[in-house]
């Protein structure tokens, strides 16, 4: 007691779960860089850390939804709540609608939490985490969605928590498909899975899996999934024999590697090869095959990701715009993973889904048509080029390379990526380009298209 006031600290879970989760709303920070450094800093191991990450994670895909409910028992916009005593109350509303936490046990630390980050502020939280323990999930989102039969885009947007504008993107790249969207979004709510990638010559996929307690994936020839843990301490990562990568990020590089090729095959060319996971699956097959790839990264930063990615492998690092001129052009393979809104990777970056908006796409979408033409450029007559994005965007994926192929000015022709994907891959419609879905093959929602250059 201090002053008669009680002072309690919050549990240290939900203190590093606040933390990561207030880092991600003030600093604009993602959760997957700040989290890991919290939870060595408060020594948080074991089933302490994996409630903390389930919080943090949790309540980020949430967001929407939660913040719906916190203004209806608050009676006002979470707008209007200071941010400290919004983030916990976000933290103590995920607990009671989407946790087995008693519900007296989700208020008390919760309370004790706001009594820490907002002390004026304890009577109120108290308050509004009785109102919102008096209905569950389900009873909330009846009385907070429109109809899913008036509205379906509003009602889905609610009940799993997706702004409205990526549900009616992800409906319309399904076709209009109301079910399989609901089952792509609850899909992108659940927790991904980590999968390793095997570097050929390096690793073998089923003798990793063996080492490291995984299991071999079940489509890339690389893939290991792993059932949790720290990927980064295992030595096989250290050691550079493997990598993290999705799988799905492994099937549209591989593709690319495994196309078939008339002529020379002896110069890649990756144009936007940061962080370097695609180039050391690239590098990796280059080795083997008496191939160099050049990796071409803008940001600094992300340059130096990629050397050390890449080390002891035939690749070339270059500091510059994936669409300036390039001092040799005439490459047999091009990649050019672009950068995109992101919205097939919403299941690892939760809060992405939050800060991006429709305006986002006009820069991008123009950046992805310049990138695809120096690729054509860089290219030579009879070499192939792998347009990638993590997002099913209509705009991102069919819509750029429709445009970018009609104004470069060169012979270009879609070639079906389908084949070049393992046999029996389900679920990759009609080609020439490839989808891939969380929902339907366990990925990210990656796109492919494979061009040739006449």
């Amino acid at each position: 007691m201090r002053g008669g006031v009680r002072t309690q600290r919050p549990d240290l879970p939900r203190q590093a779960a606040y933390e990561a989760v207030a880092a991600v709303h003030r600093d604009g920070a993602y959760a997957n860089l700040v989290l890991p450094a919290i939870l060595r800093e408060l020594r948080l191991f074991g089933r302490d850390a994996a409630f903390a990450t389930e919080l943090t994670y949790g309540t980020l895909r949430h967001e929407g939804t939660l913040d719906l409910i916190v203004g209806a028992a608050a009676g006002r916009e979470v707008a209007r709540i200071d941010p400290p005593a919004r983030d916990a109350l976000r933290l103590g509303a995920y607990q009671l609608l989407h946790t087995r936490v008693p519900a007296h046990a989700a208020v008390s630390a919760t309370v004790d939490l706001v009594r820490s980050v907002a002390p004026g502020a304890t009577g109120f939280a108290n308050a509004v985490l009785r109102e919102i323990g008096t209905h569950d999930l389900d009873a909330w989102i009846g009385k907070l969605a429109p109809p899913y039969d008036q509205d379906p885009v509003a009602h889905l947007s609610v009940a799993d928590s997706h702004p409205q504008w990526i549900v009616r993107a992800f409906n319309e790249a399904l076709g209009g498909d109301f079910d399989e969207t609901t089952r792509l979004l609850i899909e992108d709510n659940q927790r991904p899975p980590v999968h390793l990638c095997a570097r050929p010559g390096r690793a073998d996929a089923v003798e990793l899996a063996e080492e490291v307690g995984g299991a071999p994936g079940a489509f890339s020839p690389y893939a290991v999934y792993l059932p949790g843990g720290a990927p980064g301490d295992l030595a096989a990562v250290v050691e550079g024999r493997a990598h993290v990568q999705d799988e799905g990020s492994q099937l549209v590089a591989a593709a690319l590697a495994d196309a078939p090729l008339t002529g020379s095959d002896a110069r890649w060319l990756d144009l936007c090869a940061g962080p370097g996971g695609k180039t050391g699956l690239l590098g990796a097959l280059a080795a083997q095959r008496g191939a160099e790839v050049t990796a071409v990264e803008v940001a600094e930063h992300r340059a130096r990701l990629v050397s050390q990615a890449t080390r002891g492998l035939p690749v070339t690092v270059l500091h510059q715009d994936g669409r300036d001129p390039l001092p040799e052009p005439a490459f047999d393979r091009v990649l050019v993973d672009a950068p995109c809104t992101g919205l097939g990777s919403l299941r690892r970056r939760p809060e992405s889904r939050w800060r991006r908006s429709p305006s986002d796409l006009p820069p991008l979408t123009r950046l992805q048509r310049e990138l695809l033409g120096a690729a054509f450029t860089a290219v030579r007559p009879g070499g192939l080029v792998a347009y990638v994005t993590c997002s099913p965007h209509l705009v991102e994926t069919h819509v750029t390379v429709t445009e970018a192929a009609r104004r470069s000015g060169l012979p270009v022709d879609l070639v079906d990526a389908r084949p070049h994907l393992p046999t029996g891959m389900p679920g990759l419609g009609a080609g020439p380009t490839v989808q891939l879905w969380p929902h339907r093959h366990g990925t990210d929602a990656m796109f492919l298209a494979l061009l040739r250059r006449g």
